[in-house]
């Protein structure tokens, strides 16, 4: 398939040329309106209870933004480290985060909701307009939404009618090619369809100093089919249906010493995924009614040389299907001064997973054998076969219903809201593990080479059933102040966050791994009960903001500070010594408190700015791992600091001649100091990265150039610690290149 592509990117250069010089036809598109469905829960920025970043449709366009991460650079206390695989969508805001299992950040495209983090990094085309929110969302947006949720909306085609294309060509042989078309002329009036092709690669940055083999080398395509019907005035059908393929070889991490990537076995993620939301809007008697329904398949693979070394220790395979149906209904009104928002949200999913662990020779050797024979020399033990695989085979049934409504009254200037959600979750577990292996005591009592006394068959076939239940309810109180003459508000909130609880199925090959062991006469490492499962999260979020808009509405300026009490806080951590398995674990208490900046201004000559900063203070006040206590130090992987500055200057030329327009942006983003372990005992100081694109508006097309961390800063996205040795992911270096763009309408 990887070759499939690659002649689809270089058929689209082929055709461009032809493409290029056909009529002249502007390269920009208008903007969202009416009939596109957006917003059904939120508001506009000017009465925004909460901290949000809006990105418009200029600076999506400016920027070049078509994944999740790149919008995360521009909002302040936000940060998707990029390390491991597109499987490893971690995010963090404001000193939460998950690594494994489900996120604190939710994600909405088009209003439907995305289940599964392990499906968040992905590439899209056409991004219309971006908003970010951070604080708890769980009133209106329930589970996954305690630090924030992210709001993609692509381009409706009854906003755009023609054909997008587009091509692009950088370092590390890094390709894109999309082609979007758009039509709304059909026979039935006010019905739209558009279908968009995507396409990427790269060969990645890094090698594996074992092979010579590219790590980080990845493909990837997608196909988008939207249909948006207005069949009258007050009611919208809006249809999305999306298949997309990644293939990718990581994981590129490399020793802390050696910093070069070296090992022996491979590693690489795949997976294949299908969504289709179908949005239903009917406004009448002033009440907007509004379901959002849809269904959602996964289904990946990932290899991982789980010791990244190159010798034959223990690899890890994990393959997946997984089915998801989301429903939820929603009615908002008003009633004079009182405005009202009230839904039910309802989810199931199925999770079928296999995830063998095999130990290769030296993993035997080192994880079994030498422990057993540390403790005897007259009776040592030798492995029969030099592979051991250790199955493990997981069904995950979850669903879960809620309530929830939210109200607000205003007050000339006031607005007080008081918002209250009821959330059920449950999540089951079925399991089966089984183990089937022998070693051979031998018997060194005696003179010469030790001879066999005794075969012993280890068997283990264990399995069982888990459940358990959440229930939470959740409040919400703000007040806001409106300024005078449209210039913006003031807003204090109190919220309750919440994620909910489940189980550590990475640990199970380790759970077999000391049943094994005990079976020998070893003691257990530890208490399997205290890692199979994991408690619910539960914040308090207290914020202070303001969001601003002046001259004219040519500056905008949102500031915000935030406390933020956490009990059960979800991190992931690494058992100690020779464990294969990571698990997320429950800090007693931490305490996050911090300060968030943004400013935007767009003057009439064409020259633009974009600046946010954000800092973060987040540590445990009580968390003990019963051989450490870890009060006052800071909360992992989560940076310290955010900053984001742009600068753009744009101008447009009306004599008629071959060039129509250029422009220039230039953007840095900095992060730091981000703690990598608990202990607070290594870190990734803070650093800037460079970005610079100028494009030049031509008669057939656009051309863009474009280059990224121009200064070839270095720094690491990742750092860990597994069976005693440290690695870590080092920073994409600098990358430049080339995009052609052409819009026909």
């Amino acid at each position: 398939m990887g070759t499939a592509i690659r002649t689809f990117v270089y058929i689209s250069l082929c055709l461009l040329p032809a493409m290029l010089y056909g009529a002249e036809k502007a390269d920009t598109v208008l903007p969202l309106n009416e009939v596109t469905v957006t917003a059904i829960k939120g508001g506009s920025r000017a009465n925004a209870d909460e901290s949000v970043t809006v990105i418009s449709p200029s600076v999506v366009s400016r920027l070049g933004i078509d994944n999740l991460k790149q919008a995360g650079e521009i909002a302040p206390n936000f940060y998707i480290p990029a390390y491991g695989s597109r499987m490893t969508s971690s995010v963090y805001v404001r000193g939460l985060g998950a690594r494994i299992d489900q996120p604190v950040v939710g994600l909405n495209i088009d209003n439907v909701p995305v289940i599964n983090k392990d499906n968040f990094d992905f590439d899209l085309a056409d991004i219309q307009s971006v908003e970010v929110l951070r604080g708890p969302q769980n009133i209106l947006y329930g589970r996954n939404t305690m630090a924030g949720l992210i709001n993609i909306y692509t381009l409706s085609p009854l906003s755009f009618e023609g054909i997008r294309a587009s091509v692009s060509y950088g370092s590390q042989n890094t390709y894109r090619a999309a082609l979007g078309i758009y039509s709304h002329s059909l026979p039935v009036k006010e019905l739209g369809m558009s279908l968009n092709l995507y396409a990427t690669g790269t060969d990645g940055f890094y090698r594996n100093a074992f092979n010579g083999s590219r790590v980080g080398r990845e493909n990837q395509w997608s196909a988008r089919w939207k249909t948006v019907w207005r069949p009258a005035s007050n009611v919208i059908f809006e249809n999305a249906a999306t298949l997309s393929r990644t293939w990718q070889h990581g994981y590129p991490y490399a020793p802390a010493g050696s910093k070069v990537v070296n090992y022996n076995d491979t590693c690489y993620y795949r997976r294949l995924s299908f969504t289709d939301g179908l949005t239903v809007k009917h406004s009448f008697s002033g009440v907007d009614f509004s379901s959002i329904i849809s269904f959602q398949y996964l289904n990946d693979d990932m290899t991982l040389d789980q010791d990244f070394l190159p010798v034959d220790y223990f690899t890890l395979r994990q393959k997946r299907h997984e089915w998801a149906v989301t429903a939820d209904f929603v009615a908002r009104g008003s009633a004079g001064r009182w405005h009202w928002l009230g839904g039910l949200f309802a989810m199931g999913r199925r999770t079928d997973m296999s995830a063998p662990v095999t130990f290769g020779d030296y993993g035997i050797e080192q994880l079994i054998e030498k422990h057993v024979n540390g403790g005897t020399g007259t009776y040592p033990i030798r492995w029969d076969e030099r592979s051991l695989l250790l199955q493990s085979d997981f069904t995950l049934p979850s669903g879960g219903v809620s309530a929830y409504h939210q109200s607000e009254l205003r007050l000339d200037q006031w607005i007080l809201s008081l918002g209250l959600r009821f959330d059920w979750e449950q999540a089951r577990l079925r399991y089966r593990s089984l183990a089937d292996a022998s070693y051979t005591i031998y018997d060194a009592t005696g003179p010469g080479e030790p001879v066999p006394f005794q075969t012993v068959p280890l068997k283990i076939d264990d399995s069982g059933r888990l459940r358990k239940d959440f229930t939470q309810l959740l409040p919400k109180l703000s007040v806001q102040y409106l300024l005078p003459s449209g210039a913006g508000n003031i807003y204090a909130s109190a919220t309750k966050g919440y994620k909910a609880g489940g189980y550590n199925t990475q640990m199970f090959s380790d759970v077999l791994q000391q049943r094994l062991m005990q079976m020998m006469g070893m003691s257990m490492l530890y208490d399997v009960n205290d890692i199979i499962s994991y408690n619910p999260e539960k914040n308090w979020n207290f914020e202070l903001g303001a969001h601003l808009s002046l001259w004219e509405g040519r500056l905008g300026a949102d500031f915000s500070a935030f406390w933020i009490e956490c009990t059960d806080q979800q991190i992931t951590v690494f058992p100690p010594g020779v464990t294969t398995g990571r698990i997320m674990a429950n800090a007693g208490r931490t305490r996050s408190r911090g300060l968030e900046a943004a400013a935007s201004l767009g003057l009439d000559n064409g020259l633009n700015f974009r600046a946010s900063y954000g800092f973060t203070d987040a540590r445990f006040r009580q968390y003990d791992n019963g051989r450490e206590d870890f009060a006052g130090k800071h909360v992992p992987y989560a940076p310290n600091n955010t900053l984001f500055l742009s600068a753009g200057y744009g101008r447009s030329l009306s004599y008629g001649g071959f060039l129509r327009g250029w422009g220039v942006d230039v953007s840095s983003r900095g992060v730091g100091r981000i703690w990598w372990n608990e202990a607070n005992t290594v870190s990734q100081p803070f650093y800037m990265t460079l970005s610079a694109r100028v494009h030049a508006r031509l008669r057939p097309c656009t051309v863009e150039l474009w280059a990224d961390n121009i200064t070839a800063t270095q720094y690491n996205t990742f750092y860990f610690v597994s069976i005693g040795n440290a690695f870590l992911q080092r920073g994409p270096h600098m990358s430049f290149g080339v995009t052609l763009k052409r819009v026909f309408n």
